[in-house]
């Protein structure tokens, strides 16, 4: 500013106007961007401006405009994407290429190069922009906003703009002035008339219709020239101290210049000896129209960068009835927000979600990869598992306690939360425990949706898991009936003299070690005879194939089968049997994934049998590698849904914990992390009791992720703690013994060993550790009492009584309360594995067993020192234990409650699951397919042929 000052001290005393410089001001105002830009990324590691440019053809002056673009971006900070189409591209190539870009939330503005071929719609690909995105101003609904003092546009247009700044800039002050602005584009003229009267000046738009122009531009204290007319405006019409700005530049033949032309304003040069401030052509408007863009970019960026670290919370009111309704007509009576608006809550982009009905959506990977680069939503939030207590078959309550304390963060707390939780399994949905959405006002709705297919994820491991299984067989009845030679030609068909080799066959080499000259030149013809036999002939061990099927269905009679017995099969009997789908090692898999890259080497690694000399034989040499990838690809993204309250939910992934880890996804817990901010928390839940599904959470899961949980929700009944203290056995379907619906200080006292138990395991893992006390109608206010001094006592951080069923999340604010005091308060000693890795196979066993279960020995089958001897020789020991166990006990007896010590833990076998990345022993009479009951759930669930409505879901 003391620059110009000068200068118009210097220009008045010599006589004429001042030169209102848009060159010098333009360099200021680039250096400012770029100070600007580095400083908010100083700051904020991640923050990055982007502008995309869409060129349709090749015309050499909007080539040259691009280049410029690009340069002076670049100048900046501004990361600048060329996109340059064919000049015959048709309108809806264009459109969808627009939209693309639209809906990518790394570019903050997008111009599309003016003009096109005449076959494409200027009016539609200006208004096909998002307006938040249109840095040029050009958008009706950016030009509309100008009309309205109430409202902003997102962008002002920028030649509007830099004619606006370079008056700023020379202290110009058109307020109360009589403004007239030649020419009526929406480019220029009509923005400009707007931003002068928001300006307080007294405007006259003229344009081609207009009477007598010259009258009312003498009268002018402002004149804003647009008009594309060299002289238009007479140096005789300028008020003597009037300001003008000269928009339009034209090129004038002249033979004198050796361009042949010269450039000529819409007002005569001579002006300038009557006006007090004029812009100069060329170097006045000009360089202004690319700072503004310039400007425009950055703000959009901040503007969004702002934005997406604040999650919005717009809670739902629940409509609380007494006595508590059913789960169903709960979830019936509370409709849901829309997904889409949910996500836009989210700050999720639309490119960034695919919505499945109204109420659910799959959220992609790609918003993690965009909230890993740092700023406000670069960090995290607190991080907190729920787990419990040793439970009874009816289950404790631990989802609901999740989902309820998600509420009562996100609804009356006010701080921005996500739950993230396993997606339901069909075995105990139509079998003995029911669903998983929580329960009475604290559940995911719509449940019914939840509890069946959802977005068909488990499908889909179904799916991939038998083609395995199909694959793994149908190699070996090939092998079995074919030469070495008719697999070479049928595995790698002769093409033109070429025999090419797929994908899976080349990296089969690569691991094999051989091959080289076969593999660089893609020609497997070029192989040694001896390489021919390795590659084609897996010689799978029949007896020791490790694969089985799976289905979603809990069916006792599928445990132990026998396939291969019709007569095509050629007498290739073998016995196998069938797990349930979440028991899958895919879906081990795909809860610990952390993209599409390492989903695909993990599947590929999957160990399918043995050979018979005994080598591992994976899914990458059975060629099936890429087809699980594509099978599974849909269900790599989070499932996002919502509670009751509308506090946003991610249901992920649904592996067993009693069978595997018992944990839903790592990349669902890392996006939520990102998504609420540092301010924020993620509640993440841990299936069973802590010593199964915490222990695996610690060991496996923030292994994979490498987070650490800030704290740890341990949730606890009366009725669960009473059992364990020596109560009669808890059985579904049948009424409640006596024992529970009475007081019983006694067996509470007794009981609480069980979870006195589970609160060391947590806290020896530099975890702090809340009891929640999941209430019941026949708990005495003496027992929750006695709950809740024991579990102080015992060392956890707080113990909290919850009321979560009946009151959703304002049944749990004092939760939420402890939870946010915990988290706030750094734990001493942090957070640290039970174990390491490198330890041999057995002394990790023994650290769970011993450590965290109280076992005073293990003893191990046959089958199990032997496969674990196998394991140590192919280098399997060096991965995390999944112990599979009854999660009725700290023992593998289930009949064996409180807290017993000193008991031994049999390990009848143990399994691989390198894809996953854990070997797993099971202990017990462990089952991987779970049967039927006599009353299964499924009696009570049907469909009201009247409404179409599911009932009798719990």
């Amino acid at each position: 500013m003391a620059e110009h000052t000068q200068q118009q001290q210097q220009q008045s005393e010599g006589g004429g106007a001042v030169r209102l410089d848009g060159k010098a001001v333009s360099e200021q105002v680039r250096a400012e961007l770029k100070a600007d830009v580095a400083a908010f990324r100083a700051e904020h590691p991640g923050f990055q401006p982007k502008l995309v440019a869409i060129q349709v053809g090749g015309r050499s002056d909007s080539s040259v405009y691009i280049r410029q673009k690009d340069k002076a971006c670049k100048e900046v900070g501004i990361a600048f994407e060329h996109l340059q189409l064919d000049e015959g591209v048709q309108q809806a190539e264009l459109d969808a290429l627009v939209d693309r870009v639209n809906h990518d939330p790394r570019v903050h503005g997008i111009i599309v190069q003016l003009p096109v071929p005449a076959h494409l719609s200027t009016k539609h690909i200006v208004h096909s922009i998002l307006p938040e995105k249109d840095v040029d101003g050009f958008h009706a609904e950016n030009i509309g906003h100008l009309s309205k003092r109430a409202t902003e546009p997102f962008f002002h247009s920028c030649t509007p703009l830099g004619c606006i700044e370079l008056l700023r800039r020379y202290g110009v002050d058109v307020g109360g002035k009589d403004a007239v602005v030649i020419g009526r584009s929406d480019i220029v003229g009509t923005p400009m008339a707007m931003m002068l009267a928001n300006l307080d000046a007294t405007v006259t738009l003229c344009h081609s219709r207009t009477r007598d122009i010259e009258a009312k531009v003498r009268a002018a204290d402002v004149v804003v020239a647009a008009v594309g007319v060299a002289g238009f405006v007479k140096a005789a019409w300028v008020k003597p101290g009037a300001v003008v700005v000269v928009v339009g530049m034209n090129a004038v033949d002249d033979a004198t210049r050796k361009a042949g032309y010269r450039w000529a304003g819409d007002v005569e040069a001579a002006a300038q000896a009557r006006a007090a401030f004029m812009t100069p052509v060329p170097g006045g408007v000009g360089p202004m129209t690319v700072a503004m863009l310039l400007s425009n970019v950055v703000a959009g960026a901040k503007r969004q960068h702002v934005r997406a670290s604040r999650m919005a919370i717009v809670p739902t009111p629940l409509r609380l009835r007494t006595p508590v309704p059913s789960d169903i007509a709960i979830a019936g009576e509370h409709a849901p927000k829309p997904i889409a608006q949910l996500a836009r809550e989210l700050n999720l982009a639309a490119g960034e979600y695919a919505a499945y009905g109204a109420h659910a959506a799959k959220v992609s990977l790609d918003v993690l990869a965009r909230l890993q680069g740092g700023g406000p939503e670069g960090g995290r939030g607190r991080y907190v598992v729920v787990t419990g207590m040793s439970p009874t078959p009816l289950g404790e309550g631990k989802s609901t306690v999740t989902v309820g304390l998600a509420q009562a963060l996100y609804a009356h707390a006010q701080r921005p939360t996500f739950a993230c939780i396993r997606q339901p399994s069909q075995g105990p949905t139509f079998g003995i425990k029911g669903g998983a959405a929580g329960g009475g006002y604290a559940q995911v709705t719509p449940m019914t949706t939840m509890n069946l297919h959802l977005t068909g994820d488990i499908h889909a491991i179904t799916a991939a898991t038998n083609l395995v299984a199909a694959a793994v067989d149908a190699r070996c009845f090939h092998e079995a009936t074919q030469t070495d030679a008719q697999l070479f030609a049928r595995l790698c068909p002769a093409k033109h003299g070429v025999r090419r080799m797929a994908a899976p066959l080349v990296r089969r080499l690569q691991r094999l070690g051989v091959g080289e000259a076969a593999v660089a030149a893609g020609d497997a013809s070029l192989l040694a005879a001896e390489h021919v036999a390795r590659l084609v002939r897996l010689d799978i061990d029949p007896e020791r194939i490790t694969w089985r099927r799976v289905l979603d269905t809990n069916d006792r009679f599928l445990r132990e089968i026998t396939v291969g017995q019709a007569p095509s099969e050629r007498g290739m009997q073998r016995r196998t049997g069938f797990d349930i789908a979440v028991a899958s090692e895919i879906m081990a898999v795909l809860a610990l994934t952390t993209s599409l890259a390492d989903m695909r080497a993990r599947l590929g690694r999957m160990v399918v049998a043995l050979s018979r000399a005994g080598e591992p034989v994976t899914c990458d040499d059975v060629g099936v590698t890429g087809a699980l990838a594509a099978l599974m690809k849909d269900a790599l993204s989070p499932t996002l849904m919502q509670t009751l309250e509308g506090s946003p939910v991610f249901v992920h992934a649904g592996p067993f914990a009693n069978i595997a880890h018992g944990n839903s996804s790592v990349v669902a817990d890392q996006i939520a992390l990102r998504l609420v901010g540092p301010q924020g928390f993620v509640v993440t839940e841990a299936g069973f009791g802590a010593d199964i599904g915490f222990e695996k959470f610690a060991n496996i899961k923030c292994r994979a992720s490498g987070l650490a949980p800030d704290a740890a929700v341990i949730v606890a009944t009366v009725r669960a703690i009473k059992m364990h203290g020596g109560g009669p056995a808890v059985v579904p379907g049948r009424p409640l013994p006596e024992a529970y619906t009475q007081e019983g200080l006694a067996l509470v006292s007794q009981g609480f060993a069980n979870v006195r138990r589970h609160i060391a395991n947590v806290r020896s893992l530099g975890v702090p550790a809340i009891v929640a006390i999941n209430a019941f109608a026949t708990d005495s206010p003496a027992e929750l009492e006695m709950v809740r001094s024991l579990a102080l006592e015992a060392g956890a951080a707080d113990a909290v009584v919850t009321q979560l069923y009946a009151q959703g999340g304002a049944g749990a604010t004092d939760l939420a309360a402890a939870v946010a005091r915990t988290c706030d308060t750094p734990s001493d000693p942090p957070f640290h594995f039970l174990y390491d890795t490198d330890l041999p196979i057995k002394d990790k066993i023994s650290a769970i067993a011993c450590q965290f279960y109280g076992a005073g020995s293990i003893s191990y089958s046959a089958e199990a020192d032997e496969k674990i001897a196998q394991f140590e020789r192919n280098g399997w020991d060096a991965l995390p234990v999944c112990m599979a166990k009854t999660q009725y006990s700290f023992s593998a007896d289930p009949e064996l409650k409180g807290a017993p010590e000193g008991f031994d833990l049999h390990i009848r076998d143990i399994r691989a699951s390198l894809g996953a990345g854990f070997v797993y022993p099971l202990c017990g009479a462990m089952q991987t397919l779970p049967g039927l009951p006599t009353r299964p759930c499924f009696y009570d669930i049907d469909v009201d042929p009247e409404s179409g409505e599911i009932c009798g879901l719990f």
